[in-house]
C-alpha cells in the first residue's frame, strides 16, 4: 500500500540540538543540585514557556526580577549567555533529514522556541536550510501541545493532518498531533529514528 505522507515535520530542541539551561548556571553555581534548587525556586520552566510563546526575553527578564530581584544577575545571565544551554548537536538527526531531503522528501520544522533565539541559530546552524518552511512558536504566539498551533502548521504547509508524519521527543506533543490525525514519532535517539521511519 503507498504510503499517503507527503510532509515530515520535526520538531527541533532535544532533537536536532540539546538543550539544558542548567549548563550556563554551572559558572555562578558550586554543584547541579544547587542549579536545580535555584531553577525550581524560580518556576523557570513555567518562566522559560512565555518566551516560547512570544514574549521577549527583555520583558521576561525583567519580569521575573521584579519577583526575584534578590537573584536579578542570574535572571539576566539566561539571556546573556542562552547560548551555552545548547549543549551538543545530534549529527544523526541531521543526517537523517539529510537523507530525506535528497530522497524528495518535503521537510518542515514545527519548535517551541522564542523567535528572537531562533534567529541565533538560524546563524549557527546550515541544516536548517533543509527545511522548506519553519513555524516557531514565539513568532505565532502559540505553543505546542495547543492544536490550534498544529492548525496553524497544516495550512500554512497546505496539508492534510494525515499526510503528514511529526516527530516530537514530547509525549504530551505527540499525543495531541495523532489526536489530529498525524502519523507520529516519538523520538528518542537518532538510532531510533532510524529504525522507525525504516518500519
Amino acid at each position: 500500500m503507498t504510503s499517503p505522507i507527503t510532509a515530515i515535520i520535526f520538531d527541533f530542541g532535544n532533537v536536532f540540538v540539546k538543550w539544558d539551561a542548567r549548563t550556563l548556571y554551572k559558572r555562578f553555581f558550586p554543584n547541579p543540585e544547587a542549579v536545580d534548587s535555584f531553577l525550581r525556586e524560580i518556576h523557570f520552566a513555567e518562566w522559560n514557556a512565555h518566551q516560547d510563546a512570544g514574549r521577549s526575553f527583555s520583558d521576561g527578564v525583567k519580569e521575573l526580577t521584579s519577583e526575584f530581584p534578590q537573584y536579578a544577575e542570574l535572571i539576566q545571565a539566561y539571556d546573556t549567555y542562552w547560548e551555552e544551554s545548547i549543549t551538543e548537536t545530534l549529527t544523526g538527526t541531521i543526517e537523517i533529514a539529510q537523507a530525506l531531503k535528497d530522497a524528495g522528501w518535503n521537510l518542515y520544522l514545527l519548535s517551541n522556541f522564542s523567535a528572537e533565539k531562533f534567529l541565533l541559530m538560524q546563524k549557527r546552524y546550515d541544516f536548517l536550510k533543509l527545511f522548506d518552511d519553519t513555524i516557531i512558536s514565539g513568532e505565532h504566539k502559540l505553543i505546542k501541545p495547543d492544536p490550534a498551533i498544529y492548525h496553524l502548521t497544516l495550512k500554512r504547509i497546505n496539508r492534510a493532518a494525515e499526510e503528514c508524519l511529526f516527530i516530537d521527543d514530547s509525549l504530551p506533543n505527540i499525543e495531541v498531533a495523532r489526536g489530529l490525525g498525524f502519523h507520529t514519532i516519538f523520538f528518542e535517539s537518532p538510532e531510533q529514528l532510524e529504525k522507525d521511519l525504516q518500519n
